[in-house]
């Protein structure tokens, strides 16, 4: 089982790649699009600022710098990783099609798992949108003041352009089986519940829905929804379901815990087995590496195994970070 995740620190990262410790890019989630709203998600396609090719390797050294300021010691900590490389395994469970790959390096007790792309096709015009669409509609479904005054006068205003590299990241602390895990995770944005507190959200998108796509919108997407959230526990997700031109029909809130309770119902996937699957990865990394060792821990889907084989190097930021640590 996963012990409740609890967050130790945060961060945000500003348009012009600056890092904060603080919730500066937490974005405020707008209730507003859960009754009958509408919208093109195409608008500001051509201004969009899409990610830095740089960004992924540079990530993990703002993770690891933002947990040096809460913790001094990494020495009960098993793993440190972002949700991402979680997500990965705990999908293997049911999702057997995927490649993937991620870098491990055992410091001094601590696994650092590091994020690693697999090459992507080329991509059409097409898929290019469809992509900016998720962006888009994190944008539409968050609160932005000047846009929203815009919107009362019934002026359209000017357009802010999306860009996917301004984020705010929590960092939590957790447990799977016997490990003790940080990790961090990106957060597209909170509510607020009735007692005052914020609770975070996420946003997706999807597709619109029809009798053919119901079950597998069930059986594949639901499944990665709930990961992502529940790792991290983030109480509440909504997605908005689109047309196939990237019109927003409808926005629908979902409760995490609510979902893995109803697929299981359906005999659809089971949130323990996940978990179980992931603690056994986990369990059999953790013994097999040794101190001081680098390797690549990949899922290989023709021959449906995971297997974790020797390399010669450990990224600069995670070799900084122990330098950092031993002054």
């Amino acid at each position: 089982s996963l012990e409740q995740p609890n967050q130790i620190c945060c961060y945000s990262r500003t348009p012009d790649g600056t890092v904060y410790y603080d919730e500066r890019c937490l974005r405020k989630f707008r209730r507003r699009v859960l009754s009958s709203f509408e919208a093109d998600l195409n608008e500001g396609f051509d201004s969009f600022v899409q990610k830095n090719d740089d960004s992924e390797s540079s990530a993990f050294g703002d993770l690891l710098a933002c947990v040096r300021t809460k913790l001094t010691s990494f020495k009960d900590i098993h793993f440190v990783t972002f949700r991402n490389n979680l997500n990965k395994i705990l999908g293997t469970t049911y999702s057997r099609r995927d490649a993937w790959e991620m870098g491990v390096h055992k410091r001094s007790g601590t696994v650092y798992l590091d994020c690693r792309k697999t090459p992507d096709p080329p991509q059409t015009e097409l898929q290019q949108r469809q992509c900016y669409w998720g962006y888009k509609y994190e944008e539409v479904a968050t609160e932005n003041p000047q846009r929203d005054l815009y919107e009362m006068s019934g002026d359209a205003g000017p357009p802010v352009a999306v860009d996917a590299n301004v984020e705010f990241c929590t960092v939590v602390r957790t447990k799977l089986g016997p490990h003790r895990i940080i990790m961090g995770a990106e957060i597209d944005c909170y509510d607020v519940g009735s007692d005052g507190t914020k609770r975070y959200t996420e946003l997706k998108t999807s597709r619109e829905l029809d009798k053919r796509s119901f079950e597998r919108f069930e059986k594949e997407k639901l499944l990665k929804f709930w990961i992502q959230s529940f790792l991290v526990g983030v109480p509440r997700i909504v997605c908005g379901f689109r047309d196939d031109n990237g019109r927003l029909l409808r926005s629908d809130m979902m409760l995490t815990q609510e979902i893995a309770r109803k697929m299981k119902q359906k005999h659809y996937w089971e949130g323990g087995v996940c978990l179980a699957f992931a603690d056994r990865v986990l369990c059999w990394l953790y013994g097999s590496v040794n101190d001081g060792g680098d390797y690549t821990l990949r899922y290989i889907p023709n021959s449906n195994r995971i297997e974790l084989v020797n390399c010669d190097s450990c990224p600069r930021v995670i070799s900084e970070h122990i330098e950092l640590l031993e002054s």
